[in-house]
């Protein structure tokens, strides 16, 4: 495949007016600045509080984790940036966004693995199938649609890939259930299962399938090779972000972090993705494509990469305190 656009092993392109501005309205859009570390006081309680400053104390002055720690915030709201263009965040690994919400398509020597198909037919079509062919691979060629869980915001254009370019769709048996009882005009129809711990293998490229429920009970958070040149390294991306509300479910993602984070240890995972721009993704995307030749972005190292899940952790321990309050006042 081809890669028209710029990336890691392609010439710098000049910070243009255009891309400066985009760039400047992202990190606005976002929140790069200074972040509100809770709710008012009168919101969360004192135990909650010590969570989220253990979490903002650990995050530094990192952006990446910052932009977590607003986004695991009390009453933050998913930003709404504007769409990038397509981006080869490495030789095998694409970013196909709508600002804010993305799909990541990993290209293998015999095909092409989506994980996550955006909101509708359209944006499957204008968003996905449109990037690829601008990258320079063949939408034809998409031969499975991971479906990180069951929000339309993640499968609402699974079913129209599947029907015009043969893709088959995989989601957890929890999430298939959940999605069932959708009234989203968009629901696929019933495909693959996903079993916690799958390896799913297109071509030479495994992708581990973990299951990390919390955000839906059975979302999916993957695990997978990247590679720029010959350069390797080891990728997640957390499948659901936003906390639920009630202390059992948040004690399920909290158990679901920390056996994540297990795995992403024994897999010498560096690279940290998102499905949403909840880490700083989409500025760090910018950088890569104004500098293909500095380091890139997405490239955290194993130990920053570990730090991002210990701040989700003390956010979800915050988010935790304060549910278990609210339902013991009620």
């Amino acid at each position: 495949m081809t890669s028209p656009l710029p990336h890691p092993d392609h010439p710098a392109a000049p910070l243009s007016r255009r891309r400066f501005t985009h760039l400047a309205a992202l990190t606005l859009t976002a929140g790069a600045g200074a972040l509100p570390l809770a709710t008012p006081a009168s919101a969360t309680t004192s135990a909650a509080q010590a969570y989220y400053d253990r979490a903002r104390a650990l995050a530094g002055d990192d952006q990446v984790l910052l932009t977590l720690v607003k986004a695991l915030t009390p009453g933050a709201v998913v930003p709404r940036p504007p769409a990038p263009q397509p981006l080869l965040l490495f030789d095998n690994v694409a970013m196909l966004s709508v600002g804010w919400v993305s799909a990541t398509a990993v290209l293998t020597d015999d095909g092409i693995v989506l994980i996550d198909a955006l909101t509708s037919p359209e944006e499957a079509e204008g968003t996905v199938v449109a990037g690829l062919r601008t990258l320079g691979a063949d939408p034809h060629t998409i031969k499975y649609i991971v479906v990180t869980h069951g929000h339309d915001d993640h499968y609402g254009g699974a079913q129209h890939l599947a029907d015009h370019y043969g893709a088959r769709i995989l989601m957890t048996p929890a999430d298939w259930n959940l999605t069932a009882h959708s009234d989203s005009p968009h629901a696929p129809t019933r495909d693959l299962d996903i079993t916690d711990g799958q390896r799913l293998t297109l071509g030479a490229t495994t992708i581990h399938l973990h299951h990390t429920p919390g955000h839906t009970p059975g979302t999916v958070s993957p695990i997978f090779p990247v590679h720029t040149g010959p350069h390797r390294h080891t990728a997640m991306l957390w499948g659901g972000t936003n906390p639920p509300p009630t202390p059992a479910e948040l004690r399920t993602y909290l158990s679901s972090i920390h056996t994540f984070r297990t795995h992403m240890h024994q897999a010498g995972t560096d690279v940290e993705l998102s499905n949403h721009p909840n880490d700083y993704g989409l500025q760090r995307a910018e950088q890569l494509r104004t500098d293909p030749h500095g380091p890139n972005p997405f490239i955290l190292g194993a130990p920053r990469t570990q730090r991002y899940m210990r701040v989700m952790d003390l956010m979800l321990r915050g988010r935790l305190a304060d549910a278990e309050t609210t339902a013991d006042d009620g």
